[in-house]
């Protein structure tokens, strides 16, 4: 199936690659840059392959000009913390790549992504660009590596790897917490002093080269790979942060319902932290502090705040995302803060190309044609790597189908 490319000349011009060396401007829009320059009335943002190459130019000398007529131009959203592209339908089992039971601390799924998964295109139809993918893991606190893809569903599509390290501290149905942060220690201490060793000179394991999981773990000590730990209760996030300061880890907490508690001890740890802004019931004895209103006093606080999807909807209802960020604003949240919430702040922790709107920086962007958090206002046009893109899913192909009259048995149409 070809990518879904919708042309403002022609299908021919924007399939060459004369195309994407064409110059774009969209022009007389409320853009939001989600930098220092702030919200832009009546601005103008030039792409030029597949970069945004100047706002506000003295001059424009575009190929395709565009009025967006004061429409609202915004960076594409991000998903994190799902497993787009590994699950196409929970309940069948041979539709899942997100787990193994051998996963441990080098399992990679980013071979298993499926870049023409439907899941995809329903996303973009939420304004989604980008997507940081983490696996299940398997029987180990350690469930595997984060990675990052663009939602252009092309097979080129994953865009980073080895993004962080995604490990398991909350509650399990069998063990105890306390085994789970010994192992945790004990890994890190472990490769501490392999690294000491190799110090030495004159030491033969100096030469040798490290495993996979080692790699990995010397990122994560030096800093260099986050970590993000599914942590919930405030108790626990108490012990992690603990555990971040022995070691200098770069720590992001994700689940986080009872962080409120604790949310002075976040905020002077500057740990940033992924919540579902829609997530308000206890679903067990460790988020009995679930609230609606947690998005907006962690913000208040001083905490920088990520929105993912909640729990597995995060992939099957990724484009839902921007009506949770709506929720988080109703319920006390800024608005700027909840569109950086699911741009810019998950980019900059991720250390991601895109999320803002700034020359040099991945034109991904999105046109709405007003407010994006409310629920009556349409995507009008959607750009991933500074090509346009469409917005139909599976959903309205079956739609169409299922509308148009036709002769034939419907079993023969499509």
């Amino acid at each position: 199936m070809n990518k879904f490319k919708v042309s403002l000349l022609t299908s021919a011009l924007l399939a060459s690659s004369a195309a994407f060396a064409q110059i774009t401007a969209i022009t007389n829009a409320k853009v939001h840059t989600l930098t220092d320059a702030g919200t832009l009335e009546g601005a103008t943002v030039v792409i030029e392959d597949g970069t945004i190459s100047a706002i506000n130019p003295a001059n424009v000398s575009a190929d395709i000009t565009i009025d967006a007529q004061g429409r609202v131009l915004t960076p594409g959203f991000i998903g994190s913390m799902n497993q787009l592209g590994l699950v196409e339908v929970s309940a069948v089992e041979g539709s899942i790549d997100a787990d193994d039971d051998k996963a441990d601390v080098d399992f990679d799924a980013s071979p298993a992504f499926n870049p023409r998964s439907s899941l995809i295109p329903y996303g973009r139809k939420g304004g989604i660009t980008q997507n940081v993918v983490v696996p299940h893991g398997g029987k180990s606190i350690f469930k595997g590596l984060a990675f990052v893809v663009d939602l252009s569903g092309e097979f080129n599509s994953v865009l980073k790897t080895r993004t962080a390290l995604v490990v398991d501290m909350g509650a399990s149905r069998s063990g105890s917490r306390a085994m789970k942060y010994k192992t945790l220690t004990e890994k890190l201490e472990g490769q501490q002093q392999k690294l000491s060793e190799k110090t030495k000179k004159d030491d033969k394991k100096a030469a040798k080269k490290p495993s996979q999981e080692e790699q990995v773990l010397t990122a994560v000590l030096k800093g260099e790979m986050p970590v993000v730990v599914e942590v919930e209760r405030a108790s626990d996030i108490l012990e992690v942060l603990k555990v971040k300061e022995q070691f200098g880890l770069n720590l992001v907490l994700w689940g986080v319902n009872d962080a409120v508690l604790v949310k002075e001890h976040i905020a002077k740890a500057n740990v940033p932290v992924v919540i579902s802004a829609v997530s308000n019931l206890p679903s067990s004895f460790s988020s009995l502090h679930a609230d609606l209103r947690n998005a907006g006093e962690l913000e208040r606080a001083g905490v920088k705040v990520l929105l993912s999807g909640f729990a597995f909807e995060g992939a099957h209802n990724l484009y839902q995302l921007r009506f949770d960020a709506g929720i988080a604003v109703a319920q006390g949240m800024s608005h700027e803060g909840a569109l950086k919430a699911v741009s810019s702040n998950i980019a900059d922790v991720f250390g991601l190309d895109g999320g803002k709107i700034a020359s040099g920086q991945r034109a991904d962007l999105v046109l709405w044609s007003a407010d994006p958090f409310e629920y009556s206002t349409t995507l009008d046009k959607l750009w991933i790597n500074g090509e346009e893109v469409s917005t139909e899913s599976r959903h309205d192909k079956l739609r169409e189908r299922y509308t148009t009259d036709s002769d034939m048995p419907r079993a023969y149409t499509k």
